[in-house]
């Protein structure tokens, strides 16, 4: 039997993205298809939906009426759907905490994107990777303030991370200039909305797709480029 091939993909993704953790739990559910033929190996870069959101932040619903022009209706329907297609895809976009709930809030998240390009850096990518979900958890399910500093530093400590060290990633030109550097990469690249996946650097997967659509697609990237 032959070993299964391995498959780069990079996702360009903000954490305070709904659809981004959609699209992440459907592509699990298409490798758990492609199990002993298709393995990924995963980076996560930097894309802002909000660049100029302020630190104060803006309350959820709020913010998407404003930005779409939606009613408090519509917006209570689009965030219905999402938490179905959440629930298809195994993950979820709950508040998982004790009452009463702290409104649902948008963040600035540039910070949480320079601790993803700093562990991205200097640790593995599976590493990388559960500080991506740790913070999606810790948004959408814990609903904390991940522009704060020690929100981002207990977040980076709960996945194994060393806090010192994270600060300084933090406080990192260096660091922020990478940053800018993935997300003017995403432009580079035609990539105006995220999930937005590259596939062995050639093949674009855009927008949370269903389980079959990301089997499809890695199949026919594995046939496509050499081994």
């Amino acid at each position: 039997m032959s070993e299964p091939r391995t498959l780069r993909i990079d996702i360009w993704s903000d954490v305070m993205c709904p659809w981004c953790l959609v699209g992440w739990g459907n592509l699990q559910r298409g490798l758990e298809q492609l199990a002993g033929e298709i393995e990924a190996d995963i980076r996560w870069h930097a894309f802002e939906l909000n660049p100029d959101m302020p630190a104060e932040g803006e309350e959820r619903a709020a913010h998407i009426a404003r930005k779409y022009g939606s009613t408090p209706d519509q917006s209570r329907a689009v965030q219905g759907r999402m938490r179905e297609a959440a629930k298809t895809a195994g993950v979820s976009l709950d508040y998982e905490g004790s009452d009463p709930p702290p409104e649902a809030m948008m963040w600035n998240t540039f910070a949480a994107h320079k601790l993803l390009t700093w562990a991205g850096e200097e640790h593995d990518p599976d590493k990388q990777t559960e500080l991506k979900l740790a913070l999606f958890k810790a948004h959408f399910n814990e609903r904390h303030n991940i522009g704060e500093e020690p929100v981002l530093l207990d977040v980076s400590e709960s996945v194994g991370l060393d806090r010192a060290a994270a600060e300084a990633a933090l406080a990192s030109e260096e660091i922020a200039h990478k940053t800018r550097a993935e997300e003017r990469a995403a432009w580079d690249l035609n990539i105006s909305g995220v999930p937005a996946m590259i596939v062995e650097n050639k093949f674009m997967i855009p927008g949370a797709q269903p389980p079959e659509a990301y089997v499809n697609a890695l199949r026919r990237v594995a046939e496509k480029v050499p081994g």
